[in-house]
């Protein structure tokens, strides 16, 4: 009986539904590290992050957390979804765009008026999002091929 060899090459890229769904649980998942760190360091530790502006002060609550952390994630997924329709190196222009992003969001929470403790939390925060969201979503970016034209004749 002959050994039955399958041609691994021809097999169809990561589907659409399973790119989505990896994407969605990145963006969930990022969102909820955030939640997570919050509550080490704010329940669990006792830490108060209050950030002052101006004459008062904002304490940075559970909700802060969440809906930070999720609108920076829905906003690096539509921004990869764009290149990936748009650039033929979406992959690589996307990751540098988002260790940009990172990097310049923690200019907020290093420059604000508070704690050392609750600027490194603030920023560590910032870091555990995109520590799950840029290697997610970068392993599911799909490559678009550049387009062809026809030599002249």
């Amino acid at each position: 009986m002959a050994a039955h060899v399958t041609d691994q090459s021809a097999a169809p890229p990561i589907a659409r539904r399973s790119v989505a769904r990896t994407r969605i649980v990145a963006v969930v998942g990022a969102t909820l590290a955030a939640l997570a760190g919050w509550v080490v360091a704010v329940p669990i530790s006792g830490l108060d992050l209050e950030v002052a502006s101006g004459a008062t002060t904002r304490t940075v609550g559970a909700a802060a957390v969440l809906g930070a952390g999720f609108t920076a994630s829905l906003l690096g997924w539509a921004l990869l979804a764009l290149l990936e329709r748009r650039a033929p190196r979406a992959k690589g222009t996307w990751t540098a765009i988002a260790v940009a992003a990172l990097l310049l969001s923690l200019v907020g929470p290093l420059g604000v008026d508070a704690t050392a403790a609750t600027k490194v939390t603030l920023a560590l925060l910032h870091v555990v999002v995109a520590a799950v969201l840029i290697p997610v979503l970068r392993r599911t970016s799909r490559t678009r091929r550049p387009s062809r034209s026809r030599p002249r004749e």
